[in-house]
């Protein structure tokens, strides 16, 4: 048997909408990054882009396991000498939690330009209200 390859003109792509109230952060992403990739379609192949659309709301209501808030940092470089920059996660749950969602799934992407082009079709919001209806999005549990 081979594998079929379907053209990437030819691949159907969805919008799901997930709701990350009382969600923890690591199990959400990973199911985000899932179908973000298309693993979830009969015809994926790692290297197409097969993904959907994901739109997460209620980012900031997102929870944290463990002592996460106060241990874990998020690091950041300015490319100077000693530039460096860091943020717990509990600080940048409260300032930015879409930045939170965003790094967290950006790390289960490959680190390449598909990963890049997968990372585009991920939608962030803070509350429960987004700019997608449009696109009819079906909702995605987690």
């Amino acid at each position: 048997m081979s594998t079929q390859i379907v053209p990437t003109a030819d691949i159907d792509r969805s919008w799901y909408v997930v709701d990350l109230q009382n969600k923890v952060l690591g199990r959400a992403a990973t199911e985000i990054a899932r179908v973000l990739r298309g693993k979830h379609k009969a015809v994926y192949a790692n290297h197409v882009d097969a993904g959907d659309f994901v739109i997460v709301i209620n980012a900031d209501k997102v929870h944290l396991t463990g002592k996460k808030l106060t241990d874990k940092f998020y690091y950041r470089h300015s490319g100077y000498p000693g530039g460096i920059r860091s943020t717990s996660a509990g600080k940048l749950l409260e300032e930015k939690p879409e930045e939170v969602i965003r790094i967290a799934v950006k790390g289960m992407l490959p680190k390449n330009k598909l990963g890049r082009q997968m990372f585009k079709k991920l939608k962030v919001y803070r509350g429960s209200d987004h700019p997608h209806e449009a696109q009819k999005p079906q909702a995605l549990t987690i």
